[in-house]
């Protein structure tokens, strides 16, 4: 991008409005005088892989990706991102959602990194989510350092934050004392020390303290009192220590986190100042719901997976789901799919009409990163949902001589997401509407409608005549349209027009009632355009099925 027009835009990136670079502004206040010591601004997500990774994940490092990008575009300071994994504590219950379950009951209380893969692909538990994780961020493309907790401990990259840590002890137990209960005040410490003897991440009292040595005293289960250095990976801190010791050591700018930890974010925050250190900016969001309204858990395995989405509909429109409202809870599970996918193209087509201020407002450019695609959907993804179900295709193929009569210029190499699209929508239409699907029969007043809309698509004349007297009865002396079959425009007047003139006061439910006789789904697509891609003969010919009562039978 061109210097004249890149400085352009970092002016109209100043003063945007869109939830990116309102975070990007607030990192840059913190470097006004100047850029940081190390030479970056620091980015940072984190991941507990005590669970496999889920679609929270992912939205943390995507949006955390926005802000960044967002900060790229108003500021020449260098930037890093890093995705630290807490790899390092230890196992305290057996997820629900995984294979061998005894084996890895036996290894409770073990680091997750010294803990058996249930799967039997990798060293240990969390190695194998690490990779799978890392898997699906690069297949993402994420630019962005992969951190483990474990490596940062024992290779010393934290001994001289943790020294410091040592020596400020009681001003840590001062802050967090006061947050537990009288049973958990009793034995704290913000040092676990990891047992020589058995390996076990132990949560025990810190007996003796020896800031010279760099040592603690603790007792073992069985009484045996051990002292051990800070460093080298001999102890790991509390969780909430833990974040603010990482923050300190590692100079972190800006870390974003759910709302359940506003808590951990004002602890670590005041934990992170007595080490020495300023705390980074933070963004607390709304969490993400299952299908009831649940909160999504690693443990629990609920809501949808990283892998589950993708099985449906492409990156992108994920990653949209991602960008919206970060702030407003969200329920996430398969119906929301269809919905991110259209809105999605919807935004890719609105693009290059915008200007600057209304692009960098639009989400694809901050999915992208500015360098925004054309969209090749000429078919909503919901349209071809509904010719998935009604042309009962089993696979894309089945779908491409429709698509073809509806756009003769299309084809699968032509137009590469339509073509993915496809067979996702085949795939969505196998597993989650048809098994749903409820047909019905028609109301009297819906049946006299269907009836002339039959009429009305086989013969011009009538469509017109339709459409006249709908003209008529609302005092529009606007000019007949051409009447053109071939015409989702056309196509949709004729409904609308129908819906009018039998008396549908509200036109929802002359729409709903198509959907309910024709597709067995209370929603679906602009009939019109169904009509111009099913065909109208077609569709006249599922209309009478319809009102034949063999699609409710």
């Amino acid at each position: 991008m061109k210097a004249e027009k890149m400085s352009d835009l970092r002016e109209v990136a100043l003063s945007s409005k869109a939830w990116p670079f309102e975070e990007a502004r607030r990192v840059l206040k913190r470097y006004a005088k100047g850029a940081p010591e190390k030479g970056y601004v620091l980015f940072q997500t984190g991941y507990g892989p005590s669970g496999l990774p889920h679609i929270g994940t992912f939205g943390e490092v995507a949006r955390t990706t926005m802000v960044r990008r967002a900060f790229e575009m108003i500021s020449d300071i260098p930037t890093k991102l890093i995705c630290f994994s807490d790899d390092m504590d230890g196992l305290r219950k057996v997820p629900s959602n995984l294979p061998n379950q005894e084996l890895l009951a036996e290894d409770l209380n073990l680091p997750l990194t010294k803990v058996r893969d249930p799967f039997g692909t990798h060293e240990g538990f969390a190695q194998h989510n690490n990779a799978r994780l890392c898997a699906f961020l690069d297949s993402f493309g994420f630019e962005y350092e992969f951190a483990s907790a474990t490596d940062y401990y024992t290779s010393g990259k934290f001994d001289e934050t943790l020294l410091i840590a040592l020596e400020r002890f009681d001003k840590i137990q001062e802050i967090m004392l006061p947050t537990l209960g009288e049973e958990r005040r009793a034995t704290y410490s913000c040092f676990l020390p990891i047992s020589p003897k058995t390996g076990h991440v132990l949560q025990v009292p810190t007996l003796e303290r020896n800031v010279a040595k760099g040592t603690i005293v603790y007792q073992e289960p069985d009484g045996e009192k051990i002292e051990i250095p800070v460093t080298g990976g001999h102890v790991k801190m509390q969780w909430k220590p833990d974040w603010a010791m990482r923050w300190a050591a590692l100079g972190v700018d800006y870390e974003m986190s759910g709302k359940d930890l506003i808590d951990s974010v004002t602890q670590s925050t005041k934990i992170c100042r007595a080490l020495g250190q300023r705390p980074p900016e933070s963004l607390s969001y709304e969490l993400f719901n299952d299908e009831q309204g649940q909160k999504i858990s690693k443990s629990k395995g609920n809501g949808l997976s990283m892998e589950e989405w993708l099985t449906y509909a492409a990156p992108e429109s994920l990653q949209y789901f991602m960008y919206q409202k970060p702030k407003t809870a969200k329920r996430l599970y398969f119906d929301v799919i269809p919905k991110a996918v259209d809105e999605y193209h919807q935004q890719l087509r609105a693009y290059p009409g915008q200007d600057e201020k209304g692009q960098l407002n639009n989400p694809v450019f901050h999915i992208h990163g500015g360098d925004v695609p054309e969209s090749d959907m000429v078919v909503p993804f919901a349209m071809l949902l509904n010719l998935a179900s009604v042309a009962s295709a089993e696979d894309k193929d089945g779908l491409w001589g429709f698509i073809k009569r509806y756009a003769p210029e299309a084809s699968p190499e032509t137009h590469p997401t339509l073509d993915a699209a496809a067979g996702f929508a085949v795939r969505y239409f196998k597993d989650f509407v048809a098994p749903t699907r409820q047909f019905r029969l028609p109301t009297d007043q819906e049946r006299a409608a269907l009836e002339d809309l039959v009429a009305a698509f086989k013969s011009a004349d009538r469509a017109l005549e339709e459409i006249a007297k709908k003209n008529k009865m609302m005092g529009n002396d606007d000019p007949l349209p051409e009447a053109d079959f071939s015409s989702d425009d056309f196509l949709q007047s004729v409904v609308f027009a129908i819906g009018k003139n039998h008396g549908f006061e509200n036109l929802r439910d002359w729409f709903k009632a198509l959907y309910e006789v024709l597709l067995g789904a209370s929603q679906g697509p602009r009939f019109g355009g169904f009509a111009a891609l099913y065909g109208v003969e077609e569709t006249v010919a599922l209309i009478e099925k319809g009102l034949a009562g063999e699609l409710a039978a």
